[in-house]
Parts: structure tokens; C-alpha cells; sequence
């Protein structure tokens, strides 16, 4: 992107909508800026949620402008703080015929071990894909079919 005299803005200044430049590593980029009540959209969970980790070490700093009363986030840095320390993106990881046990969903999930183990006993999982020995193990690709209709936790 190349500004003209007539685009040039400084370092930081808010462009139409949400949007900053970012003239730092050596050329101009656009930063994409987001609230609470966005991200909360954005991930599916409620605001209270948002505030919740938002109030964590793992959040990233605010930027330094707000909207109205709001803090606003880069968008980016806010991604990569869910995929590390609140996300459950399970889909990608390994082979969707793999058969796991109720320790190794735990592991996979993110979940805690006696919601996992609730769960089966519920039968959210459905019937194990295979029962051999007393081990009840299930396809990743069916935890991971049951972990996309799982509501997100709401208080």
C-alpha cells in the first residue's frame, strides 16, 4: 500500500471503521481493532467470559486508543491468545480415524477430566466406536463432531 500526501496519517491514527496504521516493521499495514461485545461474537461466548480473560495474564495489552469506553484489542493478538490459552480448535489435530480413550479426549479437548468422563456417562459422545477389553475409545472425528454442537459455557 502507498500513501500520497493526501492519505499520509501518523503513526497510530484511526481510520474509517476499525482500523489503524501500523507503521512499525518497516511499511504500513492495517491493524484490525476489536471490543469485548466483538470478540465475544466473534468466539461465541458471552461478554462476562471476555471480561474473564481479559483479566488474565495470558490476554494481550490493550491498545492505546479506546472506543467510547471500551478497550480496544488488535485482532491478531487476540487470536493467537485464544488459540493458546482459551480456544478448544480441536479439528485440525491428527488422524480423524484415531482412537482415543477417555484420558487421551481429555488431553484433546481441553476439557476437564470429570466433565469428559460426565459426558460419557451421559452418552453426549454416543456409543464408543470400539469396546474391546473393557477400553471404550472413540474417533477423533466423533469428539471432535461432538465438541462443534457443545454450547459454549455460559455463566
Amino acid at each position: 500500500m502507498r500513501l500520497t500526501g493526501e492519505d499520509r496519517v501518523s503513526p497510530g491514527q484511526t481510520l474509517a471503521g476499525q482500523h489503524t496504521l501500523n507503521l512499525s516493521n518497516g511499511g504500513p499495514s492495517m491493524v484490525q481493532r476489536l471490543i469485548a461485545q466483538e470478540i465475544a461474537d466473534k468466539y461465541g461466548r458471552s461478554l462476562v467470559t471476555v471480561r474473564r480473560w481479559m483479566a488474565s495474564d495470558a490476554w494481550p495489552a490493550p491498545l492505546p486508543e479506546k472506543r467510547g469506553r471500551w478497550l480496544e484489542f488488535d485482532a491478531d493478538a487476540v487470536d493467537e491468545a485464544y488459540r493458546k490459552h482459551f480456544g478448544r480448535d480441536t479439528a485440525d489435530a491428527g488422524d480423524p480415524d484415531e482412537l482415543l480413550t477417555p484420558a487421551q479426549i481429555v488431553e484433546h479437548t481441553g476439557l476437564a477430566a470429570g466433565t469428559v468422563r460426565a459426558d460419557i456417562s451421559r452418552g453426549r459422545f454416543g456409543e464408543p466406536d470400539e469396546d474391546k477389553n473393557g477400553v471404550r475409545r472413540w474417533k477423533r472425528s466423533t469428539v471432535d463432531a461432538k465438541m462443534a454442537e457443545r454450547r459454549p459455557r455460559r455463566r
